[in-house]
Parts: structure tokens; C-alpha cells; sequence
């Protein structure tokens, strides 16, 4: 018997990939929102999203059949922090294979190339937002009026609204359109004290200029935690949160049970 290699086997024929189960046939939508890159005001450096908290959302998103639109605020190219970069000569995340896996498949790392802005997009095609975190939130997050618009959008139309990391800081002052805080009054998580607490000792710096935790009590939210570096999320309602980079596949797959496939 002859030996067939790959290259011989059409792709076009056959639906080899795993059968997930869907109450419909149509093209379900996720939002997921990157920070675009900048500049830290308190040590000057470089700073934008961390890698995998965009990339294990969408693996675990779009293994579940969902289509998934990476956008940011401002539209373009966005940056991963560098230490979120596996292949980065720190070696801080060279375990995470997954993210190493998107970087590596052209197709997919074109998409952080050129993204979409938010005022670009019909958010009505969407059935969720996650929000994701890294350094740049901490200084382009918290008062963004488009994030705080696509926030609201989504919640006046009863979808998911979720967010992780230092990406919660897009929810700390988002008000509803009846003035309350988003979060006022609801249980949620983020990047907690115990965790800056352990970064700024690493670095011997203040990475950021304020924190998610102090914020998230300040404005009326009951803020839980899991501990240094637990993976964690929560859900209160509609609103979905993670506590870092750790919980995001969690908060992922808080959100796909949800709503729901």
C-alpha cells in the first residue's frame, strides 16, 4: 500500500476540523479589544496589549465556532507588550505556545496589523466584548470615550460585556446612560493589589500610575480576588471579569457559556 502525503490530501472536499454543537447556522460574532500602543507617563516606556490575553480568548473562541473581530480604539497597528512576547530574549512568556503558535501563523498575525476602529464598527453584529489588558490600558483606557461608548452599547442591548487584566480599567468610569457607574454595586475582578505589589518589586519601579483594584472600590463595585497570579474570573450578570493575563481563557469560556452555542 502506497503512502499518501499530505500535500496529495484535497483540503477543499472534506471538513476534517472538530464538530462543535450550534443552535443556528449563522455566523456568530465576538468583539475582542486590544489597547493600541503608547507611551508610559511615569517610566517612559514602550507599552501596548498583553499577548495572551488576546490570543487565548480567540483560540478558545474560535474553537468553539465563533467569529472573532480584533478592533482598538484608535484603529491600526497595535504592539503586545514586549515581555507578553514569546519570543522576546527575556524569556518571560516562552511557555505560552499558544501565543507563540498566533505569531507564527501569517494569517493571523496580520490581523495586528491594520485592526479596525471602534467607531469603524456596526457593534450590532456582535454578540459580546472582551476587553483585554496589558500596559497600555493603565494610560489609554480608563477615560476612553469610544470604549466607554461600545461598553454601553452592548449593555443596553443585554449582551455580554467582559474585561480582564488591567483591560478592566476601561469599566472603572464607564457610566450608563442613567449616570450610575457600570460597576457600581456589582461583584468583579481585576489586576489586584497583591499582584502590583509583586510586579513593582520585580522591576524595582511603579509599573503603573494608579491601580484597578483601588479604582474598581472607589467607584461602588465589590471587588473579589483569588489570590497572587490564581487564574480567576467572575461573573455578575451580564458582566464577565478576570483577574490578569491568567484568567483570560476562563473568562473566555465564562462567556461562551453565557450565551451560549
Amino acid at each position: 500500500m502506497s503512502d499518501t502525503t499530505s500535500t496529495e490530501v484535497s483540503t477543499t472536499s472534506f471538513d476534517h476540523r472538530m464538530r462543535t454543537d450550534s443552535r443556528t447556522d449563522r455566523v456568530r460574532e465576538i468583539l475582542v479589544v486590544v489597547a493600541n500602543p503608547t507611551v508610559s507617563s511615569n517610566n517612559n516606556w514602550p507599552v501596548g496589549f498583553w499577548g495572551a490575553e488576546l490570543t487565548h480568548p480567540y483560540y478558545e473562541l474560535t474553537e468553539a465556532g465563533f467569529r472573532v473581530t480584533i478592533a482598538s480604539p484608535q484603529g491600526g497597528r497595535v504592539e503586545m507588550d514586549a515581555l507578553s512576547d514569546p519570543r522576546d530574549s527575556s524569556r518571560w512568556s516562552a511557555e505560552d505556545l499558544i501565543t507563540m503558535g498566533f505569531l507564527n501563523t501569517p494569517e493571523l498575525a496580520a490581523l495586528l496589523e491594520e485592526t479596525p476602529s471602534l467607531d469603524a464598527l456596526d457593534l450590532s453584529r456582535f454578540e459580546a466584548v472582551l476587553i483585554a489588558g496589558g500596559q497600555s490600558p493603565m494610560f489609554t483606557f480608563r477615560d476612553n470615550k469610544s470604549l466607554h461608548h461600545t461598553i454601553r452599547a452592548f449593555w443596553d442591548a443585554e449582551k455580554i460585556v467582559a474585561a480582564y487584566c488591567h483591560g478592566v480599567a476601561a469599566l472603572v468610569d464607564c457610566d450608563l446612560e442613567d449616570g450610575s457607574a457600570l460597576v457600581a454595586g456589582r461583584t468583579v475582578t481585576g489586576y489586584s493589589n497583591v499582584e502590583e505589589d509583586y510586579i513593582d518589586r520585580a522591576a524595582g519601579v511603579q509599573i503603573t500610575p494608579w491601580r484597578v483594584e483601588d479604582a474598581l472600590r472607589e467607584r461602588g463595585a465589590n471587588y473579589v480576588g483569588a489570590g497572587l497570579f490564581k487564574a480567576f474570573a467572575v461573573r455578575d450578570g451580564r458582566l464577565i471579569t478576570g483577574q490578569q493575563q491568567y484568567s483570560s481563557r476562563k473568562v473566555a469560556q465564562a462567556v461562551i457559556a453565557a450565551i451560549g452555542v
